[in-house]
């Protein structure tokens, strides 16, 4: 069975830094595009990065530019996503996920995670 799970999130202070990080299981990432979206009390899915499978390029959100980064072991099936610089409109729960193309990473993922809260906070 395809399972995705997050972990690592938390409080974080303004301009400090945390890392999430996934393990994926029943499905073979090499095969998808895969990545991070995340979505805010109140808002909708935001895109954060996604590693297409066309090119395996990470392409990431113009909020988080040059403070995330994402890093993936497809050997062992997971992936991270260090950030950096935390901003309080990063509050949010984040979920890891797969999807045929980026463009459907957030709106439409083949599979997902059930997401971990970060909390930008003083």
């Amino acid at each position: 069975q395809e399972q995705m799970v997050e972990s690592g999130g938390g409080l974080v202070q303004p301009g400090g830094s945390l890392r999430l990080s996934c393990a994926g299981s029943g499905f073979r990432f090499d095969d998808y595009s895969i990545g991070w979206f995340r979505q805010a009390p109140g808002k909708t899915r935001e895109a954060v990065v996604c590693i297409s499978s066309d090119d395996r390029l990470a392409y990431y959100g113009d909020a988080v530019k040059d403070r995330f980064s994402i890093w993936v072991d497809a050997a062992k099936n997971s992936l991270g996503l260090h950030m950096k610089d935390h901003k309080a409109n990063d509050t949010a729960v984040y979920y890891c996920a797969a999807a045929q193309s980026c463009h459907h990473l957030a709106s439409g993922p083949t599979f997902w995670g059930q997401g971990t809260q970060v909390t930008v906070s003083p």
